[in-house]
């Protein structure tokens, strides 16, 4: 870029080094601003007869074009990208959605040179209009080589994000307790109701049950006939395992265990397993109080269908200690 100040009325169609401000202070164009025709007019009227500009050399691509050339490679999934001022561009939901990032490739991104990106956490959950990435570009202009080399590398290795859908999930809560279900039911029915409606959502199929292996294991197939996008196991009982009662149960009925104990804190003891795609979630103690824990890590993106891994679950250690 080569800045330089030149008479306003030879300004037309250069960029604007620095925000103009009127007499009484109030902000007339602002830095970045692409001066027009009408823009000069207004600028002789305010008295100025020379402004400081810049202009673009060649192998140089304006803020603006690069950062719209970054959004449209960026992610797949519900969300609409907004331009705005100072060589920026927001990628903002336009319906429920959990938002699943990249980490190592966003850290790759932000590590070269011209362009930063900052989005949500990963498993955050999002609501429509609601921001979940901005891509924000040097000062003016992004050297050519630098673009496409971030471009090239979303490419083969993206998306960096996606925001994935939440459409009317159906979730089958279970609750049991060693002497009698109802008692797990008391305990954790209202905590339930406020943890889901955070999300706009309500538990569309409840089923109590004593902490045996047979009823637990019978209850979970009456709740399986359901086809639920996730079942919650709601157990008064610690610690969660294989081994145990809940554990035992959903081997008998074809649960495939994908994870037990998690990074944090609280819900170390939790347990995930898939059966016929459907996750269920066990985490003892988990449904007794409102505050974060790692059911709230999880829903988002178990509600948006997504199939979380064995290493994604122990991700969660960083950031993990909720309390």
């Amino acid at each position: 870029m080569r800045a330089q100040t030149v008479d306003v009325k030879a300004s037309t169609g250069r960029i604007l080094c620095c925000t103009v401000f009127r007499a009484g202070g109030k902000k007339l164009l602002s830095k970045g601003h692409i001066i027009s025709d009408e823009d000069i007019r207004v600028l002789e009227s305010e008295g100025m007869d020379h402004i400081w500009v810049t202009e673009l050399e060649e192998g140089e691509v304006a803020e603006d074009e690069a950062v719209c050339a970054v959004a449209a490679e960026i992610g797949c999934g519900c969300y609409e990208i907004k331009l705005a001022a100072g060589g920026r561009a927001n990628l903002h939901a336009t319906e429920n959605c959990c938002v699943l990032v990249d980490e190592d490739l966003l850290k790759q991104v932000n590590c070269t040179s011209g362009m930063v990106i900052a989005s949500a956490l990963n498993f955050s959950f999002a609501l429509p209009g609601q921001r979940i990435a901005t891509i924000k570009s040097a000062p003016f202009a992004v050297a050519k080589s630098d673009l496409e080399g971030v471009v090239n590398m979303i490419r083969e290795r993206g998306p960096i994000m996606q925001a994935r859908p939440v459409r009317q999930p159906s979730v089958g809560v279970l609750y049991t307790d060693p002497t009698h279900g109802d008692r797990a039911r008391t305990m954790f029915e209202s905590i339930m109701r406020q943890r889901l409606e955070r999300y706009g959502f309500v538990s569309s199929f409840a089923l109590a049950c004593a902490e045996d292996e047979a009823t637990v294991a019978r209850s979970l197939r009456h709740l399986m006939r359901s086809k639920p996008s996730l079942i919650l196991v709601a157990s008064t009982t610690a610690p969660a395992g294989p081994e145990d009662v809940v554990g035992r149960a959903l081997a008998q009925v074809g649960g495939q265990m994908e994870r037990f104990l998690a990074p944090v804190e609280p819900g170390n003891l939790m347990l995930l397993s898939y059966c016929e795609d459907t996750p269920i979630l066990s985490a003892p103690g988990c449904f007794r109080s409102a505050k974060p824990n790692v059911v709230d890590l999880l829903l988002p993106p178990l509600l948006a269908r997504y199939r979380v891994s064995t290493w994604e679950v122990a991700s969660l250690g960083h950031g993990g200690l909720l309390a």
